[in-house]
């Protein structure tokens, strides 16, 4: 449920529970647990876990985790880091905010191990029409988690029908047995209810026995138990007998009532919906007429008391105030039988003075008097038997001091006018109100109705009604609202109209220093005013004085000898008449203590402490106390007091630790009471009491680091750590976090040990008396015993040696103890075991061998570390795999032609059963003779054989098929090494498993990688890959910048994933900080300084370890322009920016920078420095205009440092006598001024000088001027630099003065000389002598002069005139590109006159006109476009920006994204899989080219049709072609596509026919397939010779890599063509008569250099005897046919398999060959040959059948065996044979063991060439697309010319012979390959070889190694 409470006035501030009834959690240890906190807030809670003692969680690495969301994280561990602290607990979760704090009720965390258990069920006996019970047995140890979830007969699962039954208890009832039941094997499977690993049982079987008379027996029964109301349960109780026996039900010894809800069944007593009435005593009678049982058993229902126990805590929520009473009542339901806890703030309640816990249950809570400190979240905790439920309510008490909410105003009322005053106030408790008038208490009589209330609101209501007010009810108003926690007042007056007059008041007395207010009680109205005198002097005449408007006088900070005496009221009633009244008041003085300090000394030492009082009225008492307790001078106390009248001192004799403390010098009058507070300090150096001494700490374990210092003050210590065991380089202070705490003593407490702890600890204390000490120690770091690697499960094969192994790791020594199930094996006294201990590194590696594994190895096998400091175990479940026991046969019923056949398949050998073959024959006959019937399905236990002769005798005899299972890799992939690469990159590399513990071959790899940092879940990311090789390596992309992450590695094969490396960790690469620091603020300081402030960027967008941070900052002046870009590099988070411009705009950013660089800038911030007093006027200009007036004109400054308020001009006349100039005030858009009444002839001294709101500026420089009469032509204007945009009007003004008046001439300078300005559209000249230039370019730049002239004189100015223009183009150039990026460069070009302000890039894809803007800072010189498409080209131009606008645009350039389109790679095979309907395609050879593939998509066809079918897919997996039709080839076009184009793949394929045969060199026969035994007569023909290539996948490929696929559909894993390795078949029917392959080695493995012999059928015709014993090859003789053996010596071309590579031979000479079969061989030898290179294989075998077709050349070949190679299970034996045929065929023919033997053909006899003459001979060429070539070579010519890599034909000539060797040959020895295409291979045609060989071509030998 979800409970929540709102609070009033806290707005949306609560507290929630979520899953509250959460209270167990078992979890498994090998897969971990995350528990969110059941408990929440908001706003958002803090959540906390903790321990049931109350200890706080601490991270543990790896082992325990709390993430910032609340969730608990335990992560998956080995046994031997079991650690009940942690993994049996139980835990609480708070959640804590603003309204409190509540804590989850506890909640027990389990972790449960895998054990090593095994199920068993026991045979039964029963009766036939009996019931007979199997039971699952279960280890007790397991039995909480583990339950029967099905169970089996003979393999088959048991569906409950008919006569089966499975029981709620997981058993299995069988009723009405009949004998068929005992022909079944049963088992149950059962399920670990945590980590879901599931168990057979064996098979136990079921004896049924015919019917004997016999009393029931009990099979199954019940027992006393306690079940809910509600649910329902079942009583077992099932008997044997005969008769068959009759059950009675008794309920507390009655028979059982018929009801509904009680149901008898075979299985026992049903009892559903459960209620309280059914508990009782139950018993079951059974009965027959021999006897009877009974059994019996307590049911206990449980009821109400069972139900959810709930609780409701009342009031849910209340806010109050202090010093109120609280009660809470703690409602529980669903049990009478609980007890009861309470909780404040998760804290457990203790009563005292203030709370009481009360009532039966105490379940009543009262909080008395409650204080502040009351407030939070109250909870109440229900239990019973391990439940526990709560609520919790949320307290909130105020500090209740009233406060008035409503109250009454001035006013005036006519007498007898009655009127009402109210009052209204808050407070907790609830105040109480009184009222006063004019100070008197307002009693309640007939005059005065005084009433209060409190409504629910908590607000407080009084009234005071005067129903008749005469003049006397007139005056001052209060009500007082109090409290216990205090008070509040308000007062008015109310006047009543009537003669005025004054009550008597009364004398006041004041205390000097404080304030005193005297009112003047007048009654009546109206009145004029009120005044106060004192000593005849009308108040206030100081400024501590005050009168307000309703004649009250304050006196501030009372003065004795100035505010003491009588004060007089005056009352002015009439205009010439007052009332008054005098008040005495009296100032008393309270005491002054003069301050003082008290030094800090040492013990043993003298101390004297003097109290002066320097003023207060007599007498003062003083008193001394010591930290809030009255001092008694004595020895006890060792302090002596002297006080004299304004004094009193305090002497301590001899200083000791007690005398620290806080001493209070107390003075008090009948005015106050006055203190004054200093600590004495008694100081004592730091010293050590327990010493730090070097110690060992255990992994996992807590460890205290003892440290004990004293002193005074306390000293501080501090606790700092150098990692490493050497000498210790760089202590760092120890990160004190939940793991690792400093100790109150000082010792430093490490609850979890870790490795990382090691090292150098250094302990320091400190109180600032004397030098700090500090003393080092070393923490050794002992490691436990641990079991690192070790098999889960593991197979072996019965009779062979199996190798069972354990690494284990930790402080040396360590014992590895293995243990066959619960026994330890004792290898001295067992010799079939034998235990070898290998150490690498650190870790101890133990391997048990069993030699040889037996059937009773099927068990659990444990190996056990053991070292000083703790154990490590690791669990092994070994398979031993065997044949399984033959099928137990009985024959059921036989009738006159069939009969019913029943088995038992007793032990399976752990092995699969697949099928069952059945032989029968009749009696008298041989099993050569024999009927068979094949593939049975396992699931069958009976047949019937039919259609047999009456009154026979037959043989029946059967066997089963198993397959062995494979099982996972045993041992972890080794040398795993991180490498990081980029900050979002690592590489891992890693080679694979050891190879005796791979069990088979590694198919692929599991990456698994986390994150080791704060806030990570703990869980592992996996990706996987395929085995390329011995060594691997991938890159983890993505990852998070500036992490740690943890690697493991797991190898997998077809039976699963093996055992996963050592965690290894590395951190990615520093980056740039993503965000921009937090919450910058400027504040500008001064007219020149500001200061920037700002937070640290969020932790994880650092990307590294924070340098520190740049402030960048620019200037903007009022024109537009920028100033130069500046920038302070500062590791503090602020700044203070100096020496800036006054009164000037800045833009500000701050960016954060670690290692690799300057992270992202913040937001620009603006800020403007504050003005400032202006500089001078830039210039100033006076000129005489008139006989008595000057005209002065002026420049801005250049500086104005703030806004121009007015300028103020200065004239002076030297000599004239005037002590000060005069000033005249402009505004400030003038920028001259007429000054008049002059002096005509007199000098005059002119200046100026700006003002702004700081004040007036530096003043100009001074010029000179005499007013004139006439005067020479002056300029007023000034001449200078004016900088305008182009395309702007910009006017530049001449005014003149002069007498005449003057004549303008404007000229602009060239190269050489002044032209003048012509006037047209473009350019005018006022009559004021102001240019003015419209529509200004660049070309209008340049010097302009102004020329004013009259008779008297002239006068220049010169101006000059800047357009600023759009800047150049800049020159931009690409610097580098990636898959996805493009980074540019570029120099700007020239600026234009103003400041480049930025940037703006463009570009679009090549073939689009589509662009996209980028805006780039102006202090950039290099941008990076992110984000691109992969291998695609794009167009980029750039244009520079300033205060005119963009400037001319860059070249635009292209460039291109790294990446191209892909390509399907040639080393890959185009299909995995091919049958008669279906191909795989293998779309993981496409390469991207780097760019991901968007697109694939496929089209096929029949070869010679037209109509093409379509498909996509995806390129990451494989897709299968369906529906195609048998034996047929087919066309295939492949199109993949990315974002830089796509990329073509043509192909062809043939289907399989439907036995699975190959359709491309499927069948190659003669036109006879006579048997050999037959005399030749007519021409030779060659024999039926079969060449089967079953699951094999053959890449034939020529220069122009056109291919051609066969393959087969039981191979249906992609294979790399030159590495594979295969099986292949040879069918001869004149030897094997179709009785079976000779050759058979389908289960060869690819990739392999194993060796594999296949004993096939034996023909017919041979005798078993010894078909069955001998193994044999066949024999083959190629030679070169031709040439004599006289005329040239035998040569040997030698190939030994064992070493060749994927290519083929390595022929030295380019030569053809002929092959053929040795006669002399028996018929019945099978053919043995290596699997080290089937490419070679398949293509010697083709080139030997191209020369083998005629069948003279198969009856006269010689044989010789050479050596061999046979090997045993102990050692390889070398036997070297003769060199006579027939004894090397007895005597090495018939091996026992799988070997190897050489063989070396001889050449027949050169007159067997004369038997046939063929005319030509068929040489394959190098295979082309679409067609497929072969040559016909005649003998005239002397020499075959055939193109490279294919076999030259020799000649008669030697010569000729010899030059076409030489010139044919393969010098760089690649291997020669064979062509292929859907045509014949190869061509029959033997001419060519008959007349070569008649021509007298010599033989030679060839060498084989044939396994």
């Amino acid at each position: 449920y979800c409970s929540t409470v709102l609070l009033e006035d806290v707005g949306s501030t609560r507290l929630y529970f979520v899953n509250a009834s959460l209270q167990r959690l078992t979890y498994s240890s090998s897969v971990g647990v995350s528990l969110p906190c059941p408990a929440g807030g908001t706003p958002t809670a803090i959540l906390r876990w903790y321990l049931a003692t109350g200890d706080d969680i601490y991270d543990v690495p790896h082992i325990r985790h709390v993430h910032a969301n609340g969730t608990l994280q335990l992560y998956p561990f080995s046994p031997s880091a079991f650690n009940s602290y942690i993994h049996d607990n139980d835990y609480f979760c708070t959640a804590e905010n603003q309204a409190g704090k509540i804590r989850s009720p506890n909640i027990r965390v389990k972790a449960v191990f895998r054990e090593p258990y095994t199920v068993r069920v026991a045979d039964q006996r029963s009766m036939r029409g009996n019931v007979a019970v199997f039971k699952c047995l279960i280890p007790t140890a397991v039995q909480e988690y583990v339950s029967v979830v099905s169970w089996e007969r003979d393999t088959v699962s048991i569906i409950p029908a008919n006569r089966f039954f499975l029981t709620s208890f997981g058993a299995l009832y069988i009723s009405d047995v009949q004998k068929e039941d005992a022909l079944s094997t049963y088992r149950c499977i059962t399920k670990h209810k945590y980590s879901g690993e599931t168990r057979q049982s064996n098979g136990a079987r079921l004896s049924v026995m015919d019917p004997t008379e016999s009393s029931p027996s009990i099979l199954d029964s019940f027992l006393a138990g306690e079940v809910r109301a509600g649910l329902s349960v079942e009583l077992p109780c099932i008997a044997a007998g005969y008769p068959s026996p009759t059950v009675r039900w008794l309920k507390d010894g009655r028979p059982l009532p018929s009801d509904a809800h009680w149901t008898r069944r075979l299985t026992g007593l049903t009892i559903s919906d459960l209620r309280q009435e059914d508990s009782g005593s139950y018993a079951c009678e059974v009965t027959n007429s021999f006897g009877s049982k009974e059994v019996s058993g307590a049911l206990y229902v449980i009821g109400k008391e069972m139900n959810p126990l709930r609780v409701t805590l009342s009031p849910k929520s209340l806010k109050t105030g202090i010093s109120s009473t609280l009660f809470f009542t703690c409602a529980v339901e669903g049990s009478p039988e609980y007890t009861v806890a309470w909780y404040r703030n998760t804290d457990p309640i203790i009563p005292d003075q203030h709370i009481s816990i009360q009532g039966p249950h105490n379940d009543t809570l009262q909080i008395t008097a409650a204080q502040k400190s009351h407030s939070g979240a109250y909870q109440c905790f229900a239990s019973r038997k391990g439940h526990t439920a709560q609520d919790f309510s949320i307290i909130l008490l105020e500090d209740g001091t009233p406060r008035i909410v409503s109250s009454f105003s001035e006013r005036v009322v006519a007498p007898g006018e009655p009127f009402s005053l109210m009052c209204g106030a808050k407070g907790a408790p609830p105040p109480s109100i009184t009222w006063t008038l004019d100070d008197e208490p307002v009693v309640q009589d007939s005059a005065y109705k005084t009433s209060q209330y409190t409504l629910s609101d908590g607000l407080t209501v009084s009234h005071v009604n005067v129903s008749s007010p005469a003049i006397r009810d007139g005056g001052v108003y209060r009500c007082a609202a109090r409290n216990s926690a205090g008070s509040a007042e308000y007062q008015a007056r109310i006047n009543v109209r009537g003669s005025p007059r004054i009550r008597e008041m009364r004398d006041i007395t004041a205390v000097a220093g404080r304030n005193t207010f005297i009112t003047c009680r007048v009654i009546g109205y109206p009145y004029y005013s009120i005044k106060w005198f004192k000593d005849g002097m009308l108040l206030p005449d100081n400024h501590r004085q005050v009168v307000y408007e309703n004649g009250t006088l304050r006196l501030s900070d009372v003065q004795k000898g100035m505010d003491e005496g009588t004060y007089l009221c005056s009352v002015l009633i009439q205009p010439q008449t007052s009332i008054d009244q005098t008040v005495h008041v009296t100032v008393k003085v309270p005491p002054l203590i003069q301050p003082f300090d008290i030094p800090s000394t040492s013990v043993g030492k003298l101390m004297y402490i003097a109290c002066v009082v320097s003023s207060g009225d007599m007498p003062i008492r003083i008193t001394w106390h010591k930290d809030g307790q009255l001092i008694v001078p004595g020895s006890a106390s060792g302090v002596g007091i002297e006080t004299k009248e304004f004094m009193s001192s305090l002497q301590i004799s001899k200083v000791t630790l007690k005398h620290n403390g806080n001493y209070t010098c107390i003075a008090s009058n009948a005015a106050a009471t006055v203190s004054w507070e200093r600590q004495l300090i008694v100081t004592v150096p730091p010293r050590f009491v327990v010493q730090p001494n070097n110690q060992d700490g255990i992994y996992g374990k807590a460890g205290v680091l003892n440290c004990s210092v004293e002193g005074y003050p306390p000293p501080k210590v501090m606790w700092k750590h150098a990692k490493g065991i050497g000498n210790p380089q760089q202590y760092h202070p120890v990160p004190l976090t939940g793991r690792i705490q400093i100790m109150g003593n000082g010792s430093l407490l490490i609850r979890h040990v870790l490795e990382d702890d090691r090292g150098y600890y250094l302990c320091q204390a400190s109180n600032g008396v004397g030098s700090d000490i500090s003393k080092s120690m070393v923490l050794t770091v002992k490691i436990p015993a641990m079991i690192t690697s070790h098999p889960n499960t593991t197979m072996a094969i019965k009779g062979q040696v199996k190798e069972l192994n354990c690494t284990a790791r930790g402080e040396q020594p360590i014992i590895i103890r293995w243990e066959r199930g619960d026994t330890v094996i004792d290898a001295e006294r067992n010799p079939r075991y034998s235990i070898t201990i290998n150490k690498k590194g650190d870790e101890v590696i133990s391997t048990l061998k069993l030699k040889p594994a037996e059937r009773g190895d099927s068990v659990f096998f444990s190996c056990h570390a053991i070292n000083s400091y703790g154990e490590g175990r690791g669990l092994i479940q070994l398979t031993v795999q065997e044949p399984p026991d033959p099928p137990e046969l009985e024959v059921r019923e036989v009738k006159d032609r069939s009969m019913n056949l029943r088995w038992i398949q007793r032990f399976d050998g752990n092995s699969i059963i697949t099928s069952y073959d059945i032989e029968y024959k009749n009696k008298s006959d041989t099993w050569d003779h024999k009927y068979t019937t094949r593939n049975i399905s396992p699931t069958n236990n009976q047949a019937n054989i039919v259609e047999l002769h009456p009154a026979c005798v037959y043989s029946i005899r059967m066997s089963n098929t198993h397959l062995y299972t494979h099982t996972q890799p045993d041992g972890p992939p080794m040398d795993v090494i991180l490498q990081p690469m980029t900050s979002q990159s690592i590489r891992v590399t890693w080679r694979a498993p050891r190879k005796e513990l791979q069990n088979g071959v590694i198919r692929g790899y599991q990456i698994g990688y986390r994150e080791n940092g704060p806030g990570s879940n703990g869980q592992y990311s996996i990706v996987e890959m395929k085995a390329t090789g011995d060594s691997e390596v991938y890159t983890l992309d993505n990852l998070k910048k500036f992490a740690q992450y943890g690697v493991v590695v797991q190898a997998f094969n077809r039976a699963g994933t093996g055992p996963s490396s050592t965690e290894i960790n590395a951190t990615t690469l520093e980056d740039v900080p993503s965000q921009p620091p937090q919450n910058v603020r400027a504040i500008s300081v001064t007219s020149d300084e500001a200061v920037i402030t700002w937070a640290e960027p969020p932790r994880l967008t650092l990307h590294g370890v924070l340098k520190g941070y740049r402030v960048v900052f620019w200037s903007l002046f009022p024109d537009g322009e920028w100033g130069e870009m500046q920038n302070i590099t500062t590791t503090r988070e602020q700044v203070e920016l100096r020496g800036l411009e006054k009164f000037t705009n800045y833009s500000v950013q701050v960016l954060a920078y670690t290692q690799a660089g300057d992270g992202v800038r913040s937001n620009v911030l603006y800020i403007q420095t504050r003005e400032d007093l202006p500089g001078p006027p830039a210039g100033i200009k006076a000129v005489p205009s008139s006989p008595s007036s000057v005209v002065v004109s002026w420049l801005p400054p250049h500086k104005p440092n703030g806004v121009i308020r007015k300028y103020t001009i200065y004239c002076s006349s030297p000599g004239s006598g005037q002590p000060a100039p005069s000033e005249y005030e402009t505004n400030p858009e003038m920028l001259f001024y007429r000054i008049t009444h002059l002096t005509r002839g007199k000098q005059y001294l002119i200046w100026a000088a700006a003002v702004t709101t700081a004040g007036r500026g530096n003043i100009s420089e001074k010029v000179t001027v005499e007013p004139a009469g006439k005067a020479p032509a002056k300029i007023l204007s000034f001449g200078g630099t004016v900088t305008t945009p182009w395309m702007k009007e910009i006017c530049l003004p001449c005014s003149s003065v002069g007498e005449p008046t003057p004549t303008f001439k404007w000229t602009k300078d060239s190269e050489y000389t002044a032209i003048p300005v012509t006037v047209d559209g473009q350019r005018q000249i006022l009559s004021n002598g102001t240019l003015v230039l419209r529509s200004v370019k660049a070309e209008d730049s340049g010097y302009y002069t102004c020329t004013a002239t009259n008779t008297l004189g002239f006068d220049t100015i010169i101006v000059n005139l800047l357009v600023q223009v759009p800047p150049d183009q800049p020159r931009l150039t690409v610097s580098t590109t990636s898959t996805s990026s493009i980074t540019l460069a570029w120099i700007p070009g020239d600026n234009g006159g103003s400041s480049i302000r930025g940037f703006v890039l463009q570009y679009s894809v090549d073939n689009t006109e589509e662009w996209r803007d980028v805006f780039i800072t102006s202090t950039e010189r290099s941008f990076r476009l992110d984000n691109l498409r992969c291998g695609t080209w794009y167009k980029v131009k750039l244009a520079a920006k300033n205060s005119v606008g963009s400037g001319r645009i860059s070249e635009i350039i292209e460039a291109k994204t790294h990446g191209r389109e892909p390509a399907f790679n040639k080393e890959q095979p185009l299909l995995t899989h091919i049958n008669s309907t279906h191909a795989g395609l293998n779309l993981q050879g496409w390469t991207s080219g780097g760019c991901p593939i968007t697109a694939l998509l496929l089209d096929f066809r029949p070869k010679g049709t037209w109509a093409w079918q379509s498909l996509k897919a995806n390129a990451t997996a494989q897709l299968f072609l369906s529906e195609l039709r048998e034996a047929t080839w087919y066309e295939l076009k492949m199109k993949a596509c990315n974002s830089a184009g796509c990329g073509n793949q043509s192909s062809q394929f043939a289907t399989t026919d439907y036995d699975g045969k190959c359709f491309l060199f499927c069948v190659l026969s003669s036109k006879n397939n006579r048997s050999m035994d037959t005399p030749v007569k007519g021409p030779p023909q060659g024999p039926r010779l079969h060449i089967d290539i079953p699951r094999v996948q053959l890449l034939i490929e020529d220069k122009e890599g056109i291919k051609q696929i066969v393959t087969d559909s039981e191979f249906s894993q992609s294979v790399n063509p030159q590495s594979f390795c295969t099986g292949v078949s040879l069918h001869h029917p004149a030897l094997i008569q179709n009785t079976g392959p000779l050759i058979d080695m389908s289960d060869i493995r690819p990739g392999t250099s194993e060796y594999f012999t296949y004993n096939p059928v034996s023909r017919k015709s041979v005798k078993s005897a010894h078909s069955s014993r001998n193994r044999y090859s066949s024999q083959w003789t190629l030679s070169r046919p031709g040439q004599s053996q006289s005329t040239a010596s035998a040569r040997t071309l030698t190939s030994d398999w064992r070493t060749m590579g994927s290519h083929g031979i390595t022929a030295t000479e380019s030569d053809s060959y002929s092959a053929s079969l040795s006669q002399d061989t028996d018929k019945g030898r099978n053919s043995m040959v290596s699997t080290e290179s089937a490419s070679s294989t398949y293509e010697e075998l083709a080139r030997a059948y191209e020369h083998a077709k005629l069948e003279e050349h198969l009856q006269h070949a010689k044989f010789t065996i050479t050596e061999c190679f046979i090997s045993d299970s102990s050692s390889d034996q070398m036997t070297t044979g003769t060199n006579d045929p027939a004894d090397s065929m007895t005597s090495l023919s018939t091996p026992s063991e799988t070997g190897l033997c050489r063989f070396t053909a001889s050449p027949p006899k050169p007159q067997d060439y004369d038997r046939g003459r063929p005319t030509n001979v068929a040489v394959p060429i190098p295979h082309r697309a679409n067609k497929s070539e072969y040559r016909d070579l005649g003998v005239s010519s002397g020499t075959a010319t055939l193109p490279q890599r294919t076999l030259t034909m020799p000649s008669s000539n030697p010569a000729a012979t010899a030059s076409t060797s030489s010139t044919s040959s393969n010098p760089t020895g690649s291997s020669t390959k064979m062509g292929g295409s859907r045509d014949s291979l190869l061509e029959n045609s033997s001419s060519a070889l008959g007349r070569l060989q008649k021509q007298g071509v010599g033989a030679y030998s060839k060498s084989y190694t044939l396994v």
